[in-house]
């Protein structure tokens, strides 16, 4: 699990061949091979390490279903180490599986902060509510306003600073993954037995015909 606090910028060393190799540091700290890393919100097992930088495998449904297929050298990603047991949650349970790719639709400027809108599509917008969570690229964000297709965040100048997401462009896909418990609550809400029935009442006596 993470949090959708970001630690660091990486910087993308090579991406080819389903292996990505990103300079880093901060992240570094007590990883070893096998650890888990979210790279822009996608969860990935690390393979290989230097001081200064590590090596991911990605499958290629993940390159399908994530903006990870159009990373290139040079390029930087979100990166956030697993949360540790009993650690502070600063954003929202983040699983690091990614839902589906969206799309900056707009960048607004307003005072310190960036308006930022972004399309999803439909089956997501479907469990983002205003004031609820979404993670945008491995960072977790407050939903401030939605409509029927897309939805917008308010980004105060730390995080951009210290994210992507101050370069992000309009047209530019973004990782999208849906708070966790809202899926819960749906799957829930529709495995509720049905309530008191004209079947139910007859087949326990209490009408006739």
């Amino acid at each position: 699990m993470f949090t959708g606090i970001i630690e660091e910028l990486g910087k993308v060393i090579s991406a080819q061949d389903g292996k990505i190799a990103i300079g880093a540091r901060e992240v570094l700290a007590e990883t070893r091979a096998g650890s888990s890393l979210a790279v822009n919100g996608v969860c990935l097992t690390v393979t290989t390490l230097t001081p200064d930088s590590f090596t991911v495998d990605v499958m290629p449904e993940t390159l399908r279903r994530s903006n990870l297929g159009r990373l290139s050298a040079g390029d930087r990603v979100n990166l956030e180490r697993a949360m540790p047991l009993g650690g502070r949650l600063g954003g929202h349970l983040i699983q690091g599986h990614v839902d589906a790719v969206g799309r900056t639709a707009a960048l607004v400027p307003e005072g310190e902060a960036l308006l930022a809108r972004f399309e999803a599509p439909v089956e997501v917008m479907y469990y983002i509510v205003e004031k609820g969570f979404i993670t945008v690229d491995g960072i977790s964000l407050t939903v401030s306003g939605r409509n029927e297709v897309s939805f917008q965040v308010s980004i105060v100048g730390f995080t951009r600073q210290h994210t992507t997401l101050s370069e992000r462009r309009v047209g530019d896909p973004v990782n999208l993954e849906i708070d966790i418990i809202a899926k819960y609550v749906k799957q829930f809400s529709q495995a509720r037995e049905p309530g008191v029935t004209t079947e139910f009442l007859k087949e326990h006596g209490f009408l006739v015909g």
